[in-house]
């Protein structure tokens, strides 16, 4: 218990919460521009399916909203109790960018979501396409901003430092700073995959439970098209990050990569890095050279392992280095579900093989995987550093002692099992219902003679129930 120290407990109730929350924006980005596609093409060609498609996923979009607005809110309570030097030192840079992110991107949702939850019948079909449109963007400008403010933390540029406190003297610069461009599209790709590998997991299990119909095979082909070309446009993405990184943060890649000694690396397939050894237990490598010419584009580069640094410079080895490969890991499935699923398209088998509706149903959280693994791998290989290079995170925490961190990541622990826990098993019975034409929109019914009423209104004395006999 003497290790609990107050540093630790504060780093660990934020790993906590933020490990809860990203997984909500992670699935909501991509399934925000997902309804907006849906809508879109119900309007284009007015198939029930599309319809139906949109109102099931808007149900699991708005409890999957309302939790990553919770969790959120507790992040911004701890910058304040757990880490207010951090946020004293870095307010005026910090401060204005989390500023924009709510005037622009929450009031942008706030504002046209309740449209789009609540106006199905009350606008006309155009304005609520609309607001559809507005909550998808909201969400994009939301990671934009959430990713400026962290990559900055990352590779700060465009301060000045006054009297302690850092101080922004050119706004582009701060905004864009060099890990940015290369992070935000890693991120917005990740939350299209998760969304995709979400959905087809969905359709996957309404194939597997008979329950196939025609908006289960939408689902499935619109997930496959989009898994076979993001996933593996994903891997160049998290190449090019992964560059910048070795630019601006090469303690990172040394960690994540598990070198130790200087010169020409090999690539560390399987391993246990041991900080106290100084040296990395190698199961499975590439020869010399395959690690510097993925890293640095030259197989001869010589690149820095660990013990360039002093030890008080290094960042913990063990989660960065496994936290990468989980990422990867998870990554190269997707590549694989996609290009398999994409094969069974072309040869028209894709509705009828169980063994690939298996894989992608276990498949279905891998993208949740991989964002925790890659958040994991980002924060902890900037570490001992809060602002990289200029504000170590052990002078970052507030003055407090260890009891009141522990007290309310203990309150925390306890509210997020209960709260989330429920949220997550409403969803899971939504995606085991699966969408179908007993969608209805959450209003009353529409007037007598629309078509699309009709539809799911039973013939006058039909018994709902029945099934027509087989012919």
């Amino acid at each position: 218990m003497a290790d609990l120290s107050p540093l630790l407990l504060a780093r660990i109730q934020f790993g906590f919460t933020i490990a809860f929350h990203i997984i909500f924006p992670a699935f909501t980005i991509g399934l925000a521009s997902y309804l907006a596609v849906l809508e879109g093409a119900w309007l284009a060609t007015r198939r029930e399916a599309f319809r139906n498609l949109y109102l099931f996923w808007m149900k699991v979009f708005a409890l999957a909203f309302g939790m990553g607005v919770v969790s959120g809110v507790v992040m911004s309570y701890q910058l304040g109790t757990n880490w207010s030097v951090f946020s004293d030192r870095t307010g005026s840079v910090l401060g204005p960018l989390l500023g924009y992110e709510v005037l622009t991107a929450f009031f942008l949702e706030a504002s046209f979501l309740g449209i789009m939850l609540f106006g199905w019948r009350k606008v006309g079909p155009t304005l609520h396409f609309v607001a559809t449109l507005f909550v998808a963007v909201g969400t994009l400008f939301s990671a934009f901003w959430i990713l400026s403010a962290n990559s900055w933390m990352q590779t700060p540029q465009g301060y000045a430092i006054e009297d302690g406190r850092f101080i922004a003297v050119d706004w582009f610069e701060v905004i864009f700073n060099p890990s940015f461009p290369s992070r935000l599209a890693h991120m917005v790709t990740a939350a299209y995959l998760t969304t995709a590998m979400v959905v087809l997991g969905a359709s996957a299990l309404q194939a597997l439970r008979g329950n196939d119909g025609a908006e289960s095979r939408i689902m499935r082909r619109m997930a496959i098209g989009l898994i076979a070309v993001l996933a593996p446009l994903q891997l160049l993405i998290g190449h090019e990050s992964g560059a910048v990184a070795h630019e601006h943060q090469p303690t990172k890649v040394a960690a994540m990569e598990g070198w130790w000694e200087t010169g020409r690396q090999s690539t560390i397939l399987l391993g246990w890095p041991n900080d106290a050894a100084e040296k990395t237990y190698v199961w499975l490598e590439t020869p010399k050279g395959w690690g510097s010419w993925i890293v640095a584009g030259d197989a001869k580069a010589e690149l820095k392992g660990m013990k360039a640094w002093p030890r008080e410079e290094r960042p913990p080895t063990l989660i960065p280095f496994w936290g990468f490969r989980v990422m990867v890991g998870m990554g190269l499935l997707m590549i694989a579900v996609g290009l398999w699923g994409a094969g069974l398209w072309a040869l028209r088998r894709l509705d009828q093989n169980r063994l690939f509706h298996r894989i992608a149903l276990l498949s279905g959280p891998a993208g949740f995987v991989a964002v925790l693994a890659g958040w994991m791998t980002t924060e902890v290989g900037r570490q001992p550093y809060v602002v990289f290079g200029l504000l170590r995170t052990a002078d970052a925490v507030s003055p407090v002692p260890a009891a009141p961190v522990a007290g309310s990541l203990l309150v925390f622990m306890v509210t997020y099992a209960i709260v989330f826990s429920a949220g997550a098993v409403y969803i899971g019975r939504l995606l085991l219902q699966g969408p179908g034409p007993h969608e209805v929109p959450p209003e009353a019914p529409e007037p007598p003679g629309n078509p699309l009423a009709m539809a799911n209104e039973p013939a006058p004395g039909a018994h709902t129930g029945a099934r027509e006999p087989r012919r």
